[in-house]
């Protein structure tokens, strides 16, 4: 899922502030960490790591980063490598110098690669989907170039991405010399917010959380297939694309991958997710039986992002919440770990049992979701070795099924529990007395009490239906191929 950052200032040094920004956004990305940083003259100052955004940038990579217009990465791996040479953010230096950061995943690199060595006669170094993304948009501009760099090639460059490329991106770059650029794909699959400060300085994030807490005013969403150029007098201007768009933001930004505090599409993830606890509990009601349902004693978040769905849920079903696990905050979070041995490893590390909530008890445990299983069903274990007489699971989002393909780390449907098992199945396999999932239209309508102009949203992995052309059977198995390598 990636976060990214961009900061354009008429004077200001932006290394701290894309620092700061980072590390609000860091819930997004654990991998690997950039910041490339240039000043009014066009030169670039670039650091990357793998790591985290604290551990990446020391104190004298921080003196050495200045500059007035900076972009910065925090990296979780879907395509590509853990390689640091595949941190972001990447850079060509012609027909200009180029540095870019990218949210997302695109579907038709395959092609991609093959078009860029044999018509734009570039050279691919790596593995990752970005340098892909770069070297078309650099081709793009070299196409598209008048005597002079000015926003109407900028414009008509990105047109041409837009045309090219197929699948999730949300973009900011930098043309040295030139000013900041941020575009979003037609479609609008992956979060990208624009904000400003009346000194005339803007930024652009993945989460309006990280404009927040920099002190910056919120304008709006980039709207889907939207370009966004500031140059380096601060002027901006904003292009629409000219070709077919249509927003459908993915709907498990709001179930898991944002933070609650943040507000994407005019829709507060926080809110949405006290939605999905109300018709979470309607749910469960429907589902257990009258004498199931007075056999709970207490309903459990598993901590954290459940927390706030589990707060109206429990008054739905009047029963009295507690707290059952303590979460070390000190280890990042399991499902965006990289390799299925680290993240079996980290559930015992990051949960730890308060025993006496538990002991003789039937306890109703909500999560936000269920991917592999393997939390779950290291947590039901956890609970009846607490003590736990009964232990009841409900996931405030639906069976996961289907690989996601834009940006979120579900490449394998061998991986996905729920993939070809009925939940009754996947509620043996976990351990579970009883497990009840979130209907697919019960989650859709939460999300959309926020904004009920949004007519779609990306709901593939619940759904097996993908937003963008070319994801059949053929591309899912080269994916899994390929991820299956990067792993090893």
């Amino acid at each position: 899922m990636c976060g990214i950052v961009g900061i354009k200032s008429k004077k200001e040094n932006v290394c701290l502030s894309i620092y700061n920004a980072l590390t609000v956004l860091q819930h997004r990305g654990q991998d690997a960490a950039g910041m490339a940083v240039s000043d009014v003259n066009g030169l670039l100052k670039m650091h990357k790591d793998n790591g985290l955004v604290r551990d990446v940038f020391s104190e004298d990579q921080m003196h050495s980063l200045s500059g007035h217009v900076g972009i910065g990465h925090v990296r979780y791996p879907t395509a590509g490598t853990m390689r640091n040479s595949e941190a972001q953010p990447f850079y060509v230096n012609s027909p200009f110098g180029i540095v870019l950061v990218h949210n997302g995943n695109l579907i038709n690199t395959v092609q991609l690669r093959k078009e860029l060595y044999e018509q734009d006669k570039r050279h691919i170094n790596t593995q990752s989907d970005t340098e892909v993304l770069i070297n078309i948009f650099a081709s793009a501009l070299e196409k598209n170039l008048n005597e002079d760099l000015d926003n109407e090639c900028i414009a008509k460059a990105i047109e041409e991405v837009h045309h090219r490329v197929t699948g999730a991106y949300s973009v900011i770059s930098i043309i040295l010399g030139y000013g900041m650029i941020a575009f979003r794909d037609p479609n609008g699959i992956r979060p990208l917010i624009i904000g400003s400060k009346d000194d005339g300085t803007h930024m652009v994030a993945s989460e309006s959380v990280a404009l927040e807490c920099l002190g910056y005013t919120v304008d709006r969403d980039v709207d889907p297939g939207e370009t966004v150029i500031i140059n380096n007098q601060g002027n901006i201007e904003t292009y629409k694309f000219k070709g077919k768009t249509k927003k459908s933001p993915c709907i498990f930004e709001y179930v898991y991958l944002a933070r609650p505090d943040s507000t994407i599409e005019k829709i507060n993830v926080y809110e949405s997710r006290l939605s999905m606890g109300r018709y979470l509990a309607k749910k469960i009601k429907s589902t257990l039986t009258t004498e199931e349902l007075n056999d709970i004693d207490v309903v459990m978040p598993i901590p954290d992002t459940s927390k706030t769905s589990t707060v109206p849920l429990s008054i739905e079903l009047n029963k009295e919440l507690k707290e059952g696990f303590v979460k070390n905050r000190y280890i990042g979070r399991t499902f965006i770990m990289p390799g299925q041995k680290i993240r079996k490893k980290s559930v015992r590390q990051k949960l730890n049992t308060i025993d006496i909530e538990f002991k003789n008890k039937n306890v109703l445990l909500i999560d936000d979701s269920i991917v592999r299983g393997n939390t779950s069903k290291q947590i039901i274990q956890m609970a009846r070795n607490a003590g736990a007489k009964k232990v009841y699971f409900a996931s405030a989002a639906p069976p996961i099924k289907f690989p996601n393909v834009y940006g979120i780390d579900m490449p394998f449907v061998e991986e996905l529990i729920a993939h070809g098992r009925s939940v009754d199945q996947i509620c043996e396999e976990i351990g579970a007395d009883k497990l009840i999932y979130q209907d697919l239209d019960d989650l859709i309508g939460a999300v959309k009490e926020g904004n009920s102009d949004i007519s779609e949203f990306d709901t593939s992995c619940f759904s097996g239906k993908y937003i963008t052309e070319g994801v059949d059977d053929k591309f899912l198995q080269n994916l899994s191929k390929t991820r299956l390598k990067s792993n090893l």
